[in-house]
């Protein structure tokens, strides 16, 4: 609280967050809800605006509606809660303090590389949702707040590894960096109401819980597909070490990508069809790269696979004017295109993988960003009507829909016929699916 004989303001300060309180370049805290965060450096916004004179704070997000979706509430109620009401002006864009400073609250994609450089005379710039910033607004904000002792702050719930600021701050941390996680376990001021949908959580909804409450990365989403039985997969013991059988083919399949830094992600499983099981061995994923790139990665595997490419493997490449599945053979592949399934092909492709995930054996180390993709991979919904629309378009959709394709070529050993029975090893312009072999 404030001593006004004083002028000082005193605050409580969870354990945790004690190492935040030195001052550094970078500082960083992640974890789940009601960890307490958002509060901390709040409350220190609050606090460094009463000791200092002229402070400059900037605080940011990716995007930004409305200051209804910033900090501006969150300060203003701690400057009241800590009695130092009396040193604030409270405006509607701004917050400005009696010895010259002021808070000002922007999002990060409303500005450009000139736009932004009307903040270099900032000390402190705090962004919240972190797990939201863009590469491009991390490469501009950096160099932009350079003031002598300047700090940037961070605060947020991990979405993914290659996030922009899990990227920078986690792997691994600048060495001029503090960062620390917070849980709800480090919140002495933990609600009980948080507790209760905490609770609730756990016991109904386990596949987000780790992501929501304790800071992991987001592996599922709501209606997520196959989060599930990715988690019947984890507790059956089918995602650990997992060796390919030399006796046997490997097979790589592909969801196709494109060019350049616009274009969807290229996707490539790697899997054997060992008795019973599937052995997933292996996950390739890139954005932007030509194909001689994953042409090299799959060579570095040794492994020699045969390539089920989806329809769109005998589209012209947009580079080199040849189809992807000639560049593949030339490379020394065998090449297979497979049709389009026709109307309702991603429902099927769906529902193709339920039915084979619990045959699934997942090397874990290699396979661990495709089967972020897969527990994230989830329908869209109209909110309006509760009805769905198919399943989104993000970046869980391109190993989602590689998985898929495994999935539909899929042959069982009680099936009547194989996939190479089927195909042949002989190369086709188009070579017929399963569904048209079998009618299924």
């Amino acid at each position: 609280m404030f001593d006004s004989k004083t002028g000082q303001l005193t605050i409580k300060t969870l354990p945790v967050f004690e190492p935040l309180l030195q001052p550094t370049r970078y500082k960083g805290i992640w974890g789940g809800r009601g960890s307490g965060k958002s509060h901390f450096f709040a409350e220190l916004v609050v606090d460094e605006h009463v000791s200092s004179r002229g402070m400059r704070t900037l605080c940011v997000r990716e995007v930004l509606k409305s200051l209804k979706e910033s900090a501006k509430l969150l300060i203003e109620d701690k400057i009241q809660a800590l009695g130092v009401g009396h040193l604030f002006e409270v405006q509607k864009d701004r917050i400005k303090d009696i010895y010259g400073g002021f808070i000002l609250f922007e999002g990060m994609q409303d500005h450009n590389a000139e736009s932004i450089k009307s903040f270099e005379g900032f000390d402190r710039c705090w962004v919240e949702e972190a797990q939201t910033l863009s590469e491009r607004s991390l490469a501009l904000l950096r160099p932009t707040i350079r003031k002598s002792g300047s700090e940037i702050w961070f605060s947020w719930n991990p979405r993914r590894k290659t996030d922009a600021v899990d990227a920078f701050l986690r792997q691994p941390k600048p060495g001029n960096a503090i960062v620390v996680e917070s849980n709800w376990r480090d919140n002495d001021w933990f609600p009980e109401e948080l507790e209760a949908e905490r609770q609730l959580d756990l016991r109904r909804f386990p596949e987000r819980y780790d992501h929501i409450w304790e800071g992991g990365y987001a592996k599922a989403f709501e209606g997520a597909y196959f989060a599930k039985l990715l988690n019947d997969a984890k507790a059956e013991g089918r995602i650990g070490l997992v060796s390919a059988d030399p006796l046997l083919p490997v097979r790589a399949f592909f969801d196709i990508g494109g060019s350049g830094a616009q274009a969807d992600a290229m996707a490539i499983w790697l899997v054997q069809w060992v008795g019973q099981q599937i052995r997933v061995l292996d996950y390739i994923e890139g954005v932007g790269q030509v194909l001689a790139y994953y042409v090299h990665e799959l060579r570095a595997r040794k492994v020699n696979p045969i390539c089920y490419l989806p329809h769109d493997g005998i589209n012209a490449n947009n580079i080199t004017g040849k189809r992807y599945r000639d560049h593949l053979e030339e490379a020394g592949f065998d090449a297979f295109t497979i049709p389009n399934q026709g109307r309702g092909a991603a429902m099927m492709r769906i529902e193709a993988v339920r039915r084979i995930l619990p045959s699934c054996w997942f090397n874990e180390k290699t396979t661990e960003a495709g089967r972020d993709a897969l527990g994230y991979y989830h329908e869209r919904r109209d909110e309006n009507r509760n009805v769905g629309l198919g399943p989104a378009h993000d970046w869980s959709s391109n190993a989602s829909d590689a998985l898929g394709l495994m999935a539909i070529c899929y042959e069982g050993p009680d099936e009547p016929e194989t996939i190479d029975e089927l195909f042949g090893r002989r190369h086709r312009h188009t070579p017929p699916t399963r569904s048209e072999m079998t009618g299924y």
